[in-house]
């Protein structure tokens, strides 16, 4: 008597044995001499049950323990035409996905449209405590009839909808495989390293839906994206929501001099640290001369010079006297605005706290105090907040009309994150977003500035020199252009009838489309 093969999880991994007949699924799968059976990624899982299911193929499905929701919606709001069309293109895609969207566009919602659309167990994954608490007000008050959990920070749920930490979810990775039907990864550019993958490798979620507002990575790996998560199927930029879902915004770009005495101690820190360079043949034009640089600045005392003399370098550019009358200058322009202002270390914002008397957040920040001072923010007791790298992700900032960085990284994608926090609309109807960038001339802060803006090109900030006198800037006429859609395809190419287990009887999701796990 021939036996029905049978599809199971083991950690990770999906055992099919006895092997079946047929040869589609061979592609997927390699022997196993420990257990003596055919092992399969997890991560596999759809593309097998379907090419098992094109075949005809009869098999037991016994990996797979998610099963429906029912999600009722406690509140529905309009959604602006982006987050549906990025919703129709997901599910074009097969319900299999990267959605980028600038900060402030309603990714959290876009997340809860899906959610709806398919109603299984659920695994959102996010990169910070903040986030995950973020996550869990927002989706219990969506769905309050739903059982929602959270893995992380001291937290051990296992619910049908669990939000879990990157850091804890790969920890738990092998156990979380087979029970969710559906991930979405917030801040999905974090998910492609050696540690994080594993989320997704190592579950047979057959839908997966990313959400970033920067997917690329310097070390190039958001290629790997499509892979763990899916093509990416929608794409926004500031500019193309401006006025709709986000605020109108002007980028102003204000340029200072350094002193004659910072000037000098600058040119011989740059000059200490090039004739290095030079001896040892290395160029900073890359991260792998970077790289270099590090390694080389500890094998010598002249390494360890050169080294500290780029640092210094760094801070005389970042934390230029220059800078903090230009801050001065702005900060008495915009009162009584909420503004936020943003460094590249904490040493320049507790120095700006000290000297200005403002508010300031880092990582030291306890939570309690950190919340107290947003709260304030937020009720406007508080007009400014001074902050280094900590609000750039998983931390929602009350609603500011004018940012100011005065230092910070090449990172295209820190200068978009910093953005979108003066771009939520807000309760006003007409607001205009304004973004100070502060950079000190003649260094490399301009290099630096141009790295950032690189994706940004499109719209090149309005110029001012220090000694000018910086006018508010009018509102500026953005052109609306027509949003795209992704060119529609079906979902599955076959209708096989299903075998017992590896999909659920047909069900109605919205109108015409039924479910295949």
């Amino acid at each position: 008597m021939v036996r029905t093969p049978t599809l199971a999880f083991d950690r990770g991994t999906l055992i099919l044995h006895p092997p079946p007949r047929g040869k589609t699924w061979v592609d997927y799968a390699t022997w196993d001499d420990r257990v003596e059976k055919f092992r399969i990624p997890a991560m596999h899982y759809r593309q097998l049950v379907e090419a098992l299911q094109a075949e005809g193929t009869d098999f037991n499905d016994e990996a797979k323990e998610f099963s429906p929701l029912e999600l009722v919606p406690s509140f529905e709001m309009e959604p602006y035409p982006h987050q549906t069309e990025a919703l129709f293109a997901w599910k074009q895609a097969g319900r299999r996905g990267v959605v980028v969207l600038p900060t402030a566009a309603g990714k959290t919602y876009l997340a809860q449209l899906a959610m709806q659309a398919t109603p299984r167990t659920t695994l959102i994954v996010v990169p910070t405590l903040d986030l995950m608490h973020q996550w869990y007000a927002h989706l219990t008050a969506a769905f309050p009839d739903a059982e929602v959990g959270l893995l992380g920070g001291g937290s051990r749920d296992r619910t049908p909808i669990l939000i879990s930490t990157y850091d804890s979810a790969t920890i738990h990775a092998e156990s979380l495989g087979n029970q969710y039907a559906m991930l979405v990864f917030d801040e999905c550019h974090h998910l492609p390293t050696d540690f994080y993958r594993v989320i997704a490798e190592y579950a047979i979620a057959p839908y997966r839906l990313g959400l970033t507002a920067t997917p690329d990575r310097s070390d190039g790996r958001h290629g790997d994206l499509k892979g763990l998560i899916g093509p990416e199927v929608y794409r926004k930029s500031p500019e193309d929501l401006a006025g709709f879902a986000l605020a109108e915004h002007k980028l102003v770009q204000i340029k200072v001099k350094l002193s004659p005495k910072e000037r000098d101690r600058y040119n011989t820190c740059i000059k200490l640290r090039n004739e290095f360079l030079r001896e040892s043949k290395i160029s900073l034009g890359s991260l792998e001369g970077w790289q270099k640089f590090v390694m080389a600045s500890a094998r010598s005392q002249t390494g360890r010079r050169a080294m500290l003399a780029h640092r210094e370098a760094k801070e005389i550019a970042s934390g230029t006297d220059g800078k903090l009358r230009i801050l001065t200058d702005l900060l008495a322009q915009h009162y009584p605005e909420r503004i936020l202002v943003f460094t590249n270390d904490n040493a320049t914002v507790y120095r700006i706290s000290q000297d200005l008397l403002i508010p300031a957040i880092t990582h030291q920040t306890p939570v309690k105090e950190r919340h107290e001072i947003l709260t304030r923010f937020r009720e406007g007791e508080y007009k400014t907040l001074v902050a280094s790298h900590v609000l750039n992700e998983g931390v929602d900032v009350p609603d500011a009309r004018v940012a100011i960085i005065l230092s910070g990284t090449g990172s295209s994608r820190e200068y978009i994150q910093r953005l979108g926090r003066v771009l939520r609309k807000g309760s006003e109807g007409h607001k205009l977003a304004l973004l100070y960038e502060v950079v000190a001339e003649d260094t490399s802060e301009e290099g630096t500035s141009q790295r950032r803006h690189g994706s940004e090109g499109k719209k090149e900030p309005q110029r001012h020199k220090e000694h000018r006198v910086i006018e508010k800037p009018k509102k500026p006429k953005l052109k609306q252009e027509q949003l795209e859609i992704f060119p529609s395809q079906p979902i599955y190419g076959v209708n096989q009838n299903q075998t017992p287990k590896a999909a659920e009887s047909p069900a109605k999701w919205g109108e015409d489309e039924t479910p295949e796990f």
